[in-house]
């Protein structure tokens, strides 16, 4: 997994160069930034992330535990993930599935809107990120059997209740 992930940012870093020499861009980044600025907005059990990522930039986001919405409101980028590539261009919404790790150019400025579920209301952005995103794929992978097990427990007592 991590091979295919460093090809993948090797193979974006080439079209950063590509296309930073030929559009002339002078504000490229790579990876967090504050030249990527972002907006927190809350709702009962929801949060809502917005990124704004200027044209150029090259992201590799982070592993989420769950199933989420994403729209792309504006702009075009190449997506990479483990199983595509992709150009899309906003405005449109997806699902990201779990596990999914992407990494991105911005060939236009674009607006980038992610969903999340906030079970507990809070408005701490550390205490989300644990709720919301792995670590690695290792931690995703020890959230997933976690998640399995007490779902095998909940079923199993569920069918003794009902049994009665």
């Amino acid at each position: 997994m991590v091979e295919v992930v460093t090809t993948i940012i090797m193979d974006l870093k080439t079209q950063h160069t590509e296309i930073k020499k030929s559009n002339g861009i002078d504000n490229v980044f790579v990876g967090d930034t504050v030249n990527c600025p972002l907006k927190h907005s809350f709702s009962d059990n929801i949060y809502v992330r917005e990124i704004s990522i200027p044209k150029g930039t090259v992201l590799v986001g982070k592993i989420h535990k769950h199933e989420h919405p994403n729209f792309l409101m504006s702009g075009k980028v190449r997506v990479v993930t483990e199983d595509a590539s992709e150009v899309l261009e906003g405005p449109l919404s997806m699902i990201s599935s779990p596990g999914t790790k992407r990494a991105l150019i911005a060939l236009t400025d674009l607006v980038w809107i992610t969903i999340h579920h906030n079970p507990t209301n809070t408005r701490d952005l550390k205490e989300i990120e644990k709720i919301v995103i792995a670590d690695s794929y290792d931690d995703y992978n020890r959230f997933i059997e976690n998640k399995n097990k007490i779902s095998f427990k909940l079923k199993n007592k569920l069918i003794k209740i009902l049994s009665k």
